[in-house]
């Protein structure tokens, strides 16, 4: 039978969003995702997010976010954006503020904008997690906060900060991003044992005290235009080495978010989701 999808981006980073009845009823969804993001063979994504009415009084919504690889994320801030401007765009919800389930705990968002296609959502994130047995990491002894921890990489020694929000994630301040190949440091950082259920990697290069630039390799999809959670680490560990303050416009690849770690210790991700194209999976 044929299977219905949405296609939707933020700044380039881009997913495939199907309607099921429920979630927790999902089997087998990895390899079909894997299958559909395939970008010569599939329809091309980044991963895919399944959404489905809640059934719990605190959501709306649920979600289950799986990457290209076929592995299942706890979270993606891009992802949960895009499914919330799915839900919009097919008039499930018309409510100013959405609640969205995810396997990191419910996501609140809040429409701040709506042009046709391309919406405009603030979502908190909820808080980050700071300590290393939390993230996980597999220390010799735990630490409070992983900042500028020397990550041993055999040949080399880079001092990362680590945070989790919802998914791990390590950064890596640099002063030039031109001079970093991603496609060999991201998936050697990514593997590091230290990291035992692995790690999204941030490459970041401070512009002011307001603003930084990213690049991301994500677990599970390897380099990517932009991402939602590890823009929110990126900008909590500058925030942390008191590079920047609590608010920063973090650049991507594909375009500009805004992180702000509030005083109530949540941390507010602000961005577009835009609609690009509706299809049908014929392929059994």
């Amino acid at each position: 039978m044929a299977m219905e999808f949405m296609k939707l981006q933020g700044l380039g980073n881009d997913f495939l969003i199907v309607k099921v009845e429920d979630v927790r009823e999902l089997r087998g969804e990895g390899e079909l995702s894997q299958t559909l993001c395939e970008r010569n063979f599939g329809a091309g994504a980044d991963g895919v997010v399944f959404v489905s009415p809640s059934s719990q009084d605190d959501s709306d919504f649920a979600s289950r976010i799986f990457n290209a690889d076929g592995s299942e994320a706890e979270i993606s801030g891009n992802g949960t954006r895009c499914a919330a401007a799915f839900i919009y765009y097919r008039e499930i919800w018309s409510e100013p503020e959405i609640r969205i389930a995810t396997a990191a705990g419910v996501k609140r968002g809040r429409l701040i904008d709506r042009e046709g296609t391309h919406f405009e959502f603030q979502f908190d994130m909820g808080e980050p997690v700071l300590k290393s047995s939390d993230l996980p990491m597999s220390l010799p002894e735990p630490l409070e906060r992983v900042v500028r921890y020397p990550l041993n990489l055999g040949d080399e020694e880079l001092e990362v900060t680590c945070v989790s929000m919802g998914n791990p994630h390590c950064t890596v301040f640099v002063s030039d991003l031109d001079r970093i190949d991603i496609s060999e440091m991201g998936p050697l950082i990514e593997g590091q044992r230290v990291f035992p259920n692995r790690t999204n990697v941030e490459f970041v290069r401070v512009l002011s005290s307001e603003e930084i630039e990213v690049r991301f390799w994500e677990r599970g999809v390897g380099q990517t235009l932009s991402s939602g959670t590890g823009s929110c680490a990126s900008g909590v560990a500058a925030m942390l080495n008191g590079l920047t303050g609590r608010s920063v416009r973090v650049h991507t690849a594909g375009g500009i978010l805004q992180v702000e770690w509030q005083h109530d210790n949540h941390v507010a991700l602000t961005g577009p989701a835009e609609v690009i194209y509706e299809g049908r999976w014929l392929r059994d």
